[in-house]
């Protein structure tokens, strides 16, 4: 039998009964197309969550208070001991090469007031080289200067989701006051807004000078966290290595166990988030999966009940010289077209509403070639493992048993 018999065969066969087809063939449309939107899904969740840690920072490392331990052994919660300062900040920034820029911080959560508004956002005492380390761009105005600093100036610089709190929807806040722990603030600054939501959103702080955190907020000394910039990605291993062995110099530890301070590298953050979403986009996909393994039972079950209807054919054909082999072609071919228009459509639909539902807003996506290829793969596999035992079993049926088959 030649090819384009093979094919004319096959469109009768299943046009003959084109509601059974059809809906045999949503099943695979359905598990095709769920697929290459949870994979999709899960891709641009893992893209959105590294550009979010990337964008707080070119080849980053923050350097945090440890953990404090009381006299009774009892160890608080990491961050709560108060063991950095500016002198350790000032001692990176000049005594390590690789260290491109420090930024230390002092921040905390208070309520923040201006004409009749207020707003519950994070306060950040930092430095003049904040920008340079925490990516940070300038919309409006200027960023806090080291004469500011060294004056203890109250002025302030706003982040977008906070200057809108406060002062409206594309109102200017440069010049305007606002209050912060009842004191007052001249604000100066605004920055670009970055996207984002939460506690962790550049968009959502206030930036004041350190000096000026250190002695009307604070009270002390102490910083909160001091942030490092190395001077390339090739660099960060060598910088938290120094870092660590400077601070342990300082602070005149010698067990690196006891150290009273703890570095956050940015690459392991990365990492971190990109296994956890990639564990949840291979849960998604299996889960859409288990639609395809539904949709190829339909086409067994399908082509099972063929075989039964077409009984005396494959038995009339056998009498007049059909091979085995041929027999057994026809079924598989048709098994075979149904999952590969299924899958076809099932790409079309998929990549649809991972379009869709990336230019609505809801979440971001990303499709990629290897996903629609694999999903077409996954199609035709799915035509051959389920088509195979009911072509098998007509193949394997007796000429004159078939024939007198009522």
């Amino acid at each position: 039998m030649i090819a384009i018999d093979l094919l004319e065969e096959t469109y009768l066969a299943l046009s003959s009964n084109k509601v059974r087809s059809g809906l045999t063939v949503l099943g695979i449309i359905i598990g095709i197309s769920s697929v290459i939107a949870m994979v999709s899904i899960g891709q641009g969740s893992q893209d959105s969550i590294q550009e979010s840690i990337e964008s707080i920072g070119a080849n980053l490392i923050q350097v945090q208070p440890g953990a404090q331990r009381s006299f009774s052994g009892v160890t608080a919660q990491r961050g709560s001991a108060k063991s950095l300062t500016t002198e350790d900040a000032e001692a990176i920034a000049t005594e390590i090469s690789v260290a491109k820029a420090v930024a230390p911080e002092v921040s905390a959560r208070y309520q923040v007031t201006a004409k009749g508004t207020n707003t519950n956002t994070s306060i950040v005492g930092t430095t003049s080289n904040y920008p340079e380390v925490r990516n940070i761009e300038i919309a409006e105005g200027t960023f806090i200067t080291d004469q500011q600093n060294t004056s203890y100036a109250k002025i302030a610089v706003l982040g977008a989701t906070v200057s809108t709190d406060l002062f409206g929807e594309g109102v200017s806040p440069i010049g305007q006051t606002i209050r912060i722990n009842n004191m007052q603030f001249t604000v100066v600054g605004l920055t670009v807004a970055k996207g984002g939501s939460g506690f962790g959103s550049q968009d959502d702080m206030i930036l004041i000078p350190l000096t000026t955190a250190q002695r009307y907020l604070s009270g002390d000394e102490y910083v909160s966290t001091i942030s490092v910039q190395a001077t390339s990605d090739k660099t960060v291993d060598q910088l938290e290595t120094e870092i660590t062995n400077l601070l342990l110099d300082r602070h005149n530890l010698s067990d690196p166990a006891a150290a009273d301070f703890n570095l956050l590298n940015q690459a392991d953050i990365i990492a971190t988030a990109s296994s956890v979403t990639e564990t949840f986009t291979i849960l998604l996909a299996a889960v859409a999966g288990i639609s395809l393994v539904v949709g190829g039972i339909g086409i067994m079950n399908m082509m099972l009940t063929s075989v039964t209807e077409r009984t005396k054919e494959i038995g009339l054909r056998k009498a007049i010289g059909a091979k085995r082999k041929e027999i057994e072609q026809q079924f598989l071919i048709e098994s075979i077209m149904l999952t590969l228009i299924g899958g076809t459509i099932g790409i079309a639909l998929g990549i649809g509403v991972s379009l869709g539902v990336s230019a609505l807003g809801i979440v971001s996506t990303s499709l990629s070639l290897t996903s629609v290829l694999l999903a077409f793969g996954v199609s035709a596999a799915i035509g051959i493992i389920f088509g195979h035992y009911p072509a098998r079993r007509a193949a394997g049926l007796n000429p004159i048993v078939a024939l007198r088959y009522e």
